[in-house]
């Protein structure tokens, strides 16, 4: 469930910046892009250099022994009472959502309390709390929008890539059918049921594809693995992004043109 209400914190001069394994091994640049962002808005971002996996696929997979292995380290690396920020709806949602139970009990209790409070997935702070403006230097593109399941009802940010797409002039924001719909990826969902997992992606994809958008973007880099995946194996048109990376190409990107402005991220 995601926050009744959000009480967002006062715009701060430094925050945690916590990367996600899938950012760290398959697509540093959309961390990078969410570096750059916060760069961009005067925030000075402390990277935590011990930082590893969040612990959500021993939790997803019901070893809650080895979660709070994986975790317990984790729970160290924010000793200062910045925000948390993590370009990922999925593994926001496990940090925010699901470590207050997980060390219930616990002499981590408060520790794993305090840095649930303290994590906001990271378009979501950008939009509300540094209240980012956005100059599109793009040329003209459609663009499908996919919110993770975790980002949307965890975390509650589902509005919040539209708007933020909404601000750049030359994007055209297509609805695809069945926006809410899992891409099927659902982390060790998609190695346990492959079969369930392959046709939910195909729904997923042929709706993006067609929406008539040249190009989609998303918030977690498991969603874009799973749909640029399949769409690159099936050979159809489409290009996919994190949204972090697209939006700053979009401020950078004078003169480039939708084939060159970025691939298969």
């Amino acid at each position: 469930m995601s926050d009744a209400i959000k009480v967002y914190p006062g715009k701060p001069g430094k925050v945690y910046f916590y990367a996600t394994c899938l950012v760290d091994m398959f697509y540093p640049d959309a961390g990078m892009a969410g570096i750059q962002l916060l760069e961009r808005e005067g925030i000075e971002v402390v990277f935590p250099e011990n930082q590893t996996c969040c612990g959500q696929p021993a939790y997803s997979s019901g070893f809650n022994d080895q979660a709070r292995e994986v975790i317990l380290p984790q729970l160290s690396l924010f000793p200062e009472d910045y925000p948390i920020v993590v370009p990922s709806g999925s593994c926001g949602g496990m940090m925010r959502k699901h470590y207050p139970d997980l060390f219930a009990g616990t002499p981590q209790q408060s520790q794993a309390e305090a840095v649930a409070k303290r994590t906001w997935e990271l378009t979501d702070f950008l939009l509300q709390v540094c209240q980012i403006k956005l100059e599109d230097k793009g040329q003209p593109i459609k663009v499908a929008m996919h919110t993770s399941c975790s980002a949307r009802r965890e975390m509650g940010v589902a509005e919040v890539g539209p708007k933020l797409l909404g601000q750049l002039d030359q994007v055209e924001l297509v609805e695809q059918a069945r926006p809410a719909e899992c891409c099927g990826f659902g982390g060790t969902f998609a190695v346990r049921h492959a079969e369930i997992s392959g046709a939910m992606v195909q729904d997923k994809a042929e709706a993006i594809q067609k929406a008539g958008a040249e190009h989609f973007v998303t918030t977690d880099c498991g969603c874009l693995m799973n749909i640029a995946g399949y769409a690159e194996k099936q050979k159809m048109p489409m290009q996919g992004q994190h949204i972090l990376s697209f939006l700053w190409e979009r401020l950078q990107a004078e003169g480039k043109t939708p084939e060159n402005a970025g691939g298969s991220q």
